[in-house]
């Protein structure tokens, strides 16, 4: 991210540097240190959302924070078979496969457009903050600006919006209730979550309706006022949404059916669009 790329091989030969080189865990014959802490205070003192804190992001949460964390962590783990990467897995998993094939079949249906809108929201909503730190401006009128932008550009405003849960989220205000309690509570610093919820009444004033903030935009609000790069969010919601596909994967493995595709054979989901038959 943002260094000059160097051959592997070159900079080994180089000297003065390991073939591995890593910053996040230490293990040695009877010895596991993770980011300078034993396993075994880990296992002892540290919650999963604080130890997925302190891998992924080198982060010395407290216990709210590490409980908000772990609540962005929950708020993602299943949304149903409609989501691809369940369905996929589902669908893996009656084809004989073991349980990781499937799961890694659904994980791997994780991308830019099912699963990247929190790494997306969170891009905007450091553009906000910094835009609105940078010009002494209001995160409200900063906020107007961007979205003018993109609706202009005809360009998606991640984070909001729902095409199943029209009215709201129900991801949302939970989330948001525990944001407002850790910035109350002093624990982050709400910058972030202002940007967004600025971010909501602008696109809600230029619609003419409103559109919340949706699961993705609440979880960036998280890592963002925990400090996480944008670059981590997809990661994380494979951690998170990695249990559902378990699961799902795991109920159609014992369900006993076999080979089931993306829809029955012989319905109408299914329309062939090419030239005619030939005789």
């Amino acid at each position: 991210m943002g260094r000059r790329e160097r051959s592997a091989l070159s900079r080994f030969r180089e000297g003065g540097h390991a073939w591995w080189e890593t910053a996040i865990s230490d293990v040695q014959p009877g010895r596991i240190v993770i980011r300078g802490e034993r396993i075994e205070h880990l296992i002892e003192s540290m919650s999963y959302a604080g130890v997925v804190g302190l891998v992924v992001g080198n982060l010395r949460l407290t216990q709210v924070q590490s409980r908000l964390l772990e609540a962005a962590l929950v708020a993602g783990i299943d949304h149903g078979v409609r989501a691809p990467s369940i369905a996929a897995a589902r669908m893996a998993a009656t084809c004989g496969v073991p349980l990781n094939c499937a799961v890694a079949t659904g994980i791997n249906l994780l991308g830019d457009d099912h699963g990247g809108a929190g790494e997306q929201c969170m891009e905007l909503l450091n553009e906000a903050a910094s835009r609105a730190a940078a010009d002494h401006a209001s995160v409200e009128s900063v906020a107007t600006t961007l979205v003018a932008k993109r609706l202009r550009s005809d360009e998606r405003i991640p984070g909001f919006g729902h095409q199943l849960h029209k009215d709201e989220d129900p991801r949302r205000r939970p989330m948001l209730g525990l944001i407002d309690s850790a910035i109350a509570a002093g624990e982050i610093k709400g910058s972030f979550a202002s940007a967004a919820r600025a971010l909501e009444a602008a696109l809600a004033q230029a619609k003419g309706r409103a559109i919340g903030l949706n699961v993705d935009g609440v979880t960036a609000i998280v890592y963002c006022e925990l400090g996480l790069p944008p670059a981590a969010a997809k990661g994380l919601f494979c951690l998170s949404r990695g249990v559902g596909i378990v699961a799902h994967s795991l109920e159609e493995m014992q369900s006993g059916e076999r080979i089931k595709g993306p829809c029955p054979p012989g319905d109408d989901l299914v329309k062939y669009v090419g030239p005619a038959e030939t005789s």
